[in-house]
């Protein structure tokens, strides 16, 4: 009930950025994991390929956050918001109904491209529109995004016994839907010129030694997220010998969401400083891969009950690293404009992700390493090991930039802006 109380209590664009961030989630999950199956599989490419066609989207979408982010400021955050929904919708209508490669890389650049389009015209629309209370708007925006991430492999699964073709439709229908309702119900701002060139606005970001040092920070928290939907679901898969145990490891996160989020961020919103608690934040989230890591390589499950011992570990670490993120990360968003002039709030957050994103890639190619060579060498614990120095080392970052005073404190207006 108090969620869906502070929901009320925020203006309309708000509550529509909140339901689009649950569909982009939901149509995201409903498509992408499954693509590099169709490719295989269905479509019979190569694994070099599938990689390629995969590793194109990814790069689109990588590399053009910082266009996306520039665009919001410029051009206003409303329009760059309906034209990557629009470009998603018929980015995934064409891996719906293309089979050649020259269509499917197509489409994989038309998706990226979308991402680095809608996702920091999103942030800086929401931080603009919030007001004081950023790290509340933030907390339900982690809710939403975080219910989507559930719906949609699960709609995603369903469809799958259909065709894979279905799947990619409803996807774009998705999105379809978002934009026609954002080009309806979303509310244009007034774009105050930023005063200089667009390369101008990039020098003046880039120059921002502190920010730049924040966003390297946050390498641990964007790799360990990414191990929600690699590392966990494996050692989930491996602790029981069922590949369905994957889900519960979304399942106790999206109920964890749901129940804690805002009253977690509303705890600690006025206790302490926000750079403390985005540091404890991710070191709870490197801690998370302590349980997990404690019975890795333990073997073959004895039985159901055997099964289900073996799962509560990754379960607890599953959790562990939610609450983390409920911690983290609707301060660190809060914090991002924080950090220079409302009028680059876009291209703040653009480089942000650019910079955060290509790292935690990194981030995710050593985890990954780690999963083949202890499992090669037989040292399970290995990729765990990784995750939770990396965590702790990203929680040391921010704590020395805090305690260097480099980090801005988020302003708190008298009013929200409506």
């Amino acid at each position: 009930m108090n969620t869906w109380r502070e929901i009320r209590g925020f203006p309309l664009a708000i509550r529509l950025l909140l339901v689009n961030q649950l569909g982009v989630n939901t149509g995201f999950y409903l498509l992408i994991p499954y693509l590099a199956t169709h490719l295989g599989q269905d479509l019979g490419m190569s694994a070099a390929v599938v990689g390629i066609v995969l590793g194109v989207r990814n790069l689109s979408q990588q590399g053009l956050f910082l266009i996306g982010g520039s665009a919001a400021d410029r051009l206003g955050a409303r329009g760059v918001i309906i034209a990557g929904c629009a470009l998603r919708t018929v980015g995934f209508a064409l891996f719906a109904l293309g089979d050649g490669l020259p269509v499917l890389l197509a489409a994989s650049v038309l998706s990226g491209l979308a991402g680095a389009l809608f996702n920091p015209a999103v942030r800086a629309y929401l931080a603009q529109e919030a007001g004081e209370r950023k790290a509340e708007a933030f907390a339900l925006f982690n809710v939403f995004a975080t219910t989507g991430a559930l719906i949609g492999p699960l709609l995603g699964s369903a469809l799958l016994f259909v065709d894979f073709r279905v799947s990619a439709l409803t996807a774009a229908g998705i999105f379809a839907v978002l934009t026609l309702a954002q080009a309806l119900a979303l509310p244009a701002r007034e774009v105050t010129p930023t005063g200089g060139s667009v390369l101008a606005d990039w020098r003046e970001v880039l120059s921002h030694r502190a920010f730049l040092a924040f966003s390297l920070a946050m390498v641990g928290m964007f790799t360990m997220e990414n191990q929600l939907y690699l590392l966990l679901p494996d050692g989930a898969r491996r602790a029981t010998g069922w590949d369905g145990a994957a889900g519960l490891v979304f399942l106790i996160g999206t109920v964890a969401n749901l129940t804690l989020q805002l009253r977690v961020t509303r705890a600690l919103k006025n206790r302490s400083s926000r750079a403390r608690w985005i540091a404890a934040g991710l070191a709870l989230m490197g801690l998370a891969f302590v349980p997990p890591m404690a019975v890795a390589g333990a073997g073959e499950p004895a039985g159901a009950a055997g099964a289900a011992l073996g799962l509560l570990p990754v379960l607890a670490g599953a959790l562990l690293l939610y609450v983390g993120v409920m911690v983290a990360q609707p301060f660190v968003m809060e914090l991002i404009p924080a950090f220079g002039r409302s009028e680059l709030t876009g291209t703040y957050f653009g480089i942000f992700y650019a910079v955060s994103g290509i790292t935690a890639a990194v981030g995710n190619t050593v985890v990954g390493w780690a999963m083949d060579a202890g499992g090669r060498g037989g040292a399970a614990w290995l990729p765990w090991a990784c995750c939770l120095a990396l965590g702790l080392a990203s929680a040391a970052g921010v704590a020395w930039l805090h305690r260097l005073r480099a980090l801005p404190v988020p302003t708190e207006p008298a009013t929200a802006t409506a």
